[in-house]
């Protein structure tokens, strides 16, 4: 019987148990996907303590993104047949063997495309994409700040900047991460265990202040953030991988006319068409051949893990065993001695593996 990680109660890693789960036939509209691939986000943390926007009702299944073959399709599902490759996002339950899943929530997964790599850039790519693309649009004029810039996110958020013409400075957690994030675009590297963020990039910009700042660390970086912003300056947060942050005050962002979002990407793919097109531009960005975001945007290729971290799952745990998925989770609160980065491991065939990040 396939097995899966559930949770009965909410709090710390010993609340997960390995159950079997027998996830039954699809009923109509519906598929049963087998996984090749699951992601591990720093969001499944927070569904595993009952603190974020998505709190299940238990018990519960874990994992928000996977990736698979169609087994079994129920009544009135047209547009998915056994042995397709599907993937999708934002629905609880990828931390399993097999899962029954509604036939809407799935895009098709090129043969092109790894499961792994599926798992490990799409979400990425696609909060790159409204990010960078569709809140505020980096350009020639414009110089950016980018948290956490040797990261999974930051990698492809300097990338994608860089490509758009823009000057991007990064802050990162150790020197190792300055020369990978010099190496990957960016212009200026800030170690802010070692200099005030705010300060150094006020005296890159020659006092004039960044208009935008992609940030993904939260807590952390919020008020030198906030001092770093030129006049009427986008503040967009996507995560908190330091902390959440505190309640905002309107008054202080008024001192400067700032303009802030605490963005999702749920918001930006509530369309069948919109997920579909921004998941098809993720993972063609993704696609075998373009070595330099494989390599530097935190994606998995060839069971290597990502150049931000030395943390991966070891060569025993590559098989399909709930307990690989446990052992990544764990290390996503793990203490760090550098910024926020993308953990990866290998899947092949009828087997998982697992990547995490931040998000």
């Amino acid at each position: 019987m396939p097995k899966a990680v559930r949770i009965h109660q909410f709090g710390g890693l010993e609340n997960l148990k390995i159950e079997n789960v027998d996830p039954g036939e699809p009923g109509p509209g519906e598929v049963r996907l087998r996984h090749e691939a699951s992601a591990v986000h720093f969001a499944d943390t927070l569904v595993r303590e009952g603190t974020y926007f998505l709190k299940p009702e238990l018990p519960s299944g874990l994992g928000l993104e996977g990736a698979g073959v169609v087994e079994a399709v129920g009544d009135g599902v047209s547009e998915f047949s056994v042995g397709d490759r599907a993937a999708y996002r934002f629905n609880l339950g990828s931390y399993s063997e097999a899962r029954l899943i509604p036939a809407a929530a799935l895009h098709h997964l090129p043969d092109n495309i790894d499961a792994r790599i599926a798992v490990a850039a799409t979400v990425r790519g696609m909060t790159a994409q409204y990010l960078i693309r569709q809140i505020y649009k980096a350009g020639p004029d414009d110089t950016v700040l980018i948290h956490a810039a040797a990261g999974g996110m930051g990698t492809l958020l300097t990338q994608w900047a860089k490509h758009l013409g823009a000057n991007v400075i990064g802050t990162v957690g150790s020197p190792e991460k300055a020369a990978l994030a010099l190496e990957n675009g960016c212009d200026h590297a800030i170690d802010y265990r070692t200099e005030d963020f705010a300060d150094r990039v006020m005296e890159i910009t020659n006092g004039a202040g960044v208009p935008v700042v992609y940030d993904g660390v939260g807590a952390a970086v919020y008020e030198g953030t906030v001092a770093c912003l030129a006049p009427c300056g986008f503040y967009l947060n996507y995560g908190h991988s330091s902390g959440f942050l505190p309640p905002l005050d309107s008054m202080l962002l008024n001192q400067k006319s700032l303009i802030f979002t605490k963005a999702s990407l749920k918001d930006y793919m509530r369309t069948p068409e919109g997920r579909q097109g921004d998941a098809g531009r993720s993972l063609r960005s993704a696609r075998p051949g373009r070595s330099r975001s494989e390599d530097q945007s935190g994606i998995c290729t060839g069971g290597r893990g990502s150049r931000t971290t030395g943390h991966r799952l070891p060569r025993h745990d590559r098989f399909h065993r709930p307990d690989s998925l446990i052992w990544a989770l764990a290390r996503v609160r793990a203490p760090r001695t550098s910024s926020p980065s993308l953990r990866t491991s290998s899947a092949i065939p009828g087997r998982c593996g697992c990547t995490s990040s931040t998000d």
